[in-house]
């Protein structure tokens, strides 16, 4: 195991977990061995914990159940941060958003307080033909399910797009997306007259992760692969100008404060370094960490895998090879073991 700035402490200092959930807890929602075990130790010692995931596209309450089932340990939901968690506190900004991802984002975004929320589908009910290469467009079962028919979907102005979780249409959400960043004034089937690096409405992504860990042997492209793509297309019709986005999830300092804020709801103040995240994406888990003041363990579960090359920002705290050898550690030096 490698150790980095890792300091055994008083037995009166508060310590609190947060812990990713695909390549450390569950691989393809099955769990992956002693992660239930690690819950398990931290529970037996009231110790605070959290799941601090890019993950999300279901509601919070949802999601807990489902990986308190499967883990065979409560989870409860103020204990879950999904990528788009954090999106709660634009409620008061926007009225009208655009929400990306699967359908089940719509209901999302309603129980977060969204007043008035468009889902993709809805547009291509619309008007199909403003998305050809849609895989929903020939699909009017699956359309007609999952859409809402707004007959003035026109004179809408959109307020914001909000990516809550990764496309399920990319061919056609990317030219949704495209249409509505270069609209005049954020109303479909308008065009603005000028080039910009602002967008005609703001966009927020909910992570940017490249690659994620989905079982499979080999990684699977995420929402950063997304983002990719759509900022190349906004660069390449603005004349070679960058878009300007808002990105959410890990490694940002909005999710880590976010986190920290669940985490003291539970224990009372932490310091940040104080928090451990036990993550395997060093794009996103360690590297967040890091720079946000909290202790970092990646695990060899998931993402990483030995030999891949880590610089100073990426480098964790602590290597192991799963979540329970990291918990086990962490609580040995902490002297709570």
């Amino acid at each position: 195991m490698i150790f980095k700035r890792f300091l055994h402490s008083n037995l009166t200092r508060k310590i609190g977990f947060a812990f990713d959930i695909d390549g450390v807890l569950l691989h393809s929602n099955s769990p992956i061995p002693r992660a239930n075990d690690a819950l398990k130790l931290l529970h037996a010692r009231s110790i605070p914990f959290i799941l601090l995931t890019n993950g999300g596209g279901t509601l919070e309450h949802e999601r807990a159940e489902f990986i308190s089932k499967k883990l065979g340990v409560e989870i409860k939901t103020s204990q879950l941060v999904q990528s788009h968690t954090p999106f709660k506190k634009l409620v008061p900004t926007f009225e009208n958003i655009l929400a990306i991802g699967p359908h089940t984002v719509r209901q999302v975004a309603e129980n977060y307080g969204f007043k008035n929320v468009i889902h993709s589908s809805d547009i291509i009910r619309y008007n199909n033909i403003i998305t050809p290469f849609s895989g929903l467009r020939n699909q009017n079962d699956e359309l007609m399910k999952i859409s809402k028919n707004i007959k003035n979907i026109h004179e809408t102005k959109f307020d914001s797009i909000l990516i809550f979780n990764d496309s399920r249409d990319w061919g056609g959400d990317i030219q949704i997306i495209s249409d509505i960043l270069n609209s005049d004034n954020g109303r479909i089937n308008t065009k603005r007259s000028y080039k910009s690096e602002v967008p005609s409405i703001p966009i927020y992504f909910s992570n940017k992760d490249l690659l994620y860990s989905n079982g499979y042997n080999i990684n699977r492209f995420g929402q950063g692969a997304f983002r990719y793509i759509v900022r190349e297309l906004y660069r390449k019709l603005n004349d070679g100008k960058e878009l300007q986005d808002n990105i959410y999830g890990k490694p940002f300092p909005v999710m880590y404060n976010f986190g920290k804020e669940c985490l003291e709801k539970q224990a009372g103040k932490i310091n940040e370094k104080d928090i451990y995240m036990i993550g395997d994406n060093p794009n996103s888990d360690i590297i967040g960490a890091n720079k946000n003041g909290w202790s970092s363990c990646l695990v060899r579960s998931g993402v990483y895998q030995d030999g891949d090359k880590l610089d100073d920002d990426h480098t964790p705290g602590l290597l192991v090879n799963d979540v329970y050898e990291a918990v086990e550690t962490v609580l040995k030096n902490n002297q709570l073991l």
